[in-house]
């Protein structure tokens, strides 16, 4: 029998456009890899732009006659390349490779329909999204990704200086943790199962394990929206903490975590926030107001008329929003003590007035990013509650267990990764904010 032994191996890296950069000012020789995303022929000279993993490259090819592979070139071809990097204030990143040695790696199997050098090349975004796998290219979106992914670093590396335990939890559950109609039903070999609204039942659990915990992982709600700010999945960041002795620690946490977070994207991801004309503004302390003074104080200042007494309308989000930003300077407001009708079975009422909880949401710029707050750690308030509401406990009973077996008191919150996104890069819907959307009409690609 033949057999071979793999060593460890790592596969050298392109280097980093900063990398590039540098090596530039010293006239050094580089050799990289990547994939055409532009090519102009002028004459004798091949103008080659490079997308690498993290930016464009520009190169020019000046004796193309001399190689064999330049007459093969085309738009997404694959191609290593050597030659030596010179300054070049006019091209990408601040740099020219001028092009010694060029191997043709592999070739596209159609021409590529659409030019990738204009924002959005007149379409639709409908349209864009059908032709995601091939937009997602598109420097600016992949500018807008790359702050997605850094950002979620941010927050996890928080959560892990901070003592949380990352857990991974069920997405076929036999119950809906939120209640209500929206969720998705399926059969589970003769059984009835649902996808997870949220991992809200599981990290209540897990707290009386690792008393700090968290998730990144995505959510199902199978609501009938079609608007610029709700996805059918979107992935939600949520973490919960135990021995807590106010909500209000929640959201110290969170304050805590997205100045953090802000402070790496400002570092780590300065290229992309500067192509995208992005301001950072860095969060200080979030003002919080209850939800009924902000209701009124939204009443008194624009005369809008509310046709829901228990929740906020986006409009009214949107007024908020600019009302912090006027009077605090803030881009960033949480909305406390919702009423209890409109929070699930789990929040904890408030016990100087059981017709709120002690809840929030957060609005950042006008857009609610974020909901949490203290739960029920009680056994026995907890099955009290859900029979207030109309549900059995046998159906709770894997949950209802760590109640049963003591829970400190503890909270936490969701947050939703793409409206995060959409609410910092100004995008104009949610869809702009997730790689491949899923809302009612779409499941591809």
């Amino acid at each position: 029998m033949d057999m071979e032994w793999i060593q460890a191996n790592l596969l050298a890296q392109t280097p980093s456009c900063a990398q590039l950069a540098a090596d530039a000012a010293r006239n050094r020789p580089v050799t990289l890899h990547g994939q055409i995303q532009t090519l102009r022929r002028l004459g004798d000279v091949v103008f080659v732009v490079l997308r690498l993993r993290d930016g464009l490259l520009q190169c020019v090819l000046d004796n193309p006659d001399r190689l064999d592979a330049a007459r093969l070139l085309r738009e997404e071809a694959a191609v290593k390349v050597s030659g030596t990097l010179l300054p070049e204030m006019r091209a990408p990143g601040g740099c020219e490779l001028h092009i010694t040695e060029l191997e043709l790696i592999s070739l596209p199997g159609q021409p590529r329909p659409l030019p990738l050098n204009r924002k959005s090349n007149g379409m639709s975004l409908d349209a864009q999204l059908n032709w995601r796998p091939l937009m997602l290219r598109h420097q600016d979106q992949r500018d807008r990704f790359r702050i997605q992914a850094e950002l979620c670093r941010a927050m996890r590396d928080f959560l892990h200086r901070e003592g949380f335990t990352e857990i991974h939890t069920p997405k076929l559950v036999s119950a809906g943790a939120e209640g209500g109609s929206n969720i998705f039903r399926l059969d589970y070999f003769g059984q009835a199962a649902f996808l997870a609204q949220s991992p809200q039942v599981y990290k209540q659990t897990m707290v009386g394990v690792y008393e700090r915990v968290f998730e990144v992982g995505p959510v199902f709600r199978a609501e009938k929206h079609n608007t610029v700010r709700h996805l059918n999945e979107y992935t939600s960041l949520d973490f919960e903490m135990g021995f807590i002795d106010s909500f209000r620690a929640i959201m110290g946490m969170e304050t805590a975590m997205l100045r953090s977070a802000w402070l790496e994207l400002a570092e780590v991801c300065q290229p992309e926030l500067e192509r995208l004309k992005l301001d950072l503004a860095l969060p200080g302390p979030i003002p919080a107001v209850r939800f009924a003074d902000a209701k009124r104080q939204i009443q008194e200042r624009t005369g809008w008329r509310s046709r829901d007494p228990n929740d906020l309308e986006p409009e009214e989000e949107r007024l908020i929003g600019l009302w912090a930003q006027e009077t605090y300077g803030s881009d960033w407001v949480f909305i406390t003590h919702y009423p209890t009708t409109k929070r699930p079975f789990y929040a904890m009422d408030d016990p100087e007035d059981p017709r709120v909880t002690l809840s929030f949401d957060l609005l950042y710029r006008g857009i609610e990013v974020t909901t949490g707050g203290q739960r029920i750690h009680d056994y026995d308030q907890q099955v009290a509650k859900m029979r207030q509401r109309g549900l059995d406990p046998e159906a709770f009973a894997t949950y209802l267990m760590a109640h049963a077996y003591g829970l400190p008191p503890h909270g936490g919150l969701g947050i939703g990764l793409e409206r995060l996104q959409m609410a910092l890069t100004r995008a104009a819907n949610i869809r702009q904010a997730a790689l491949f959307p899923r809302d009612m009409k779409r499941l591809t690609p």
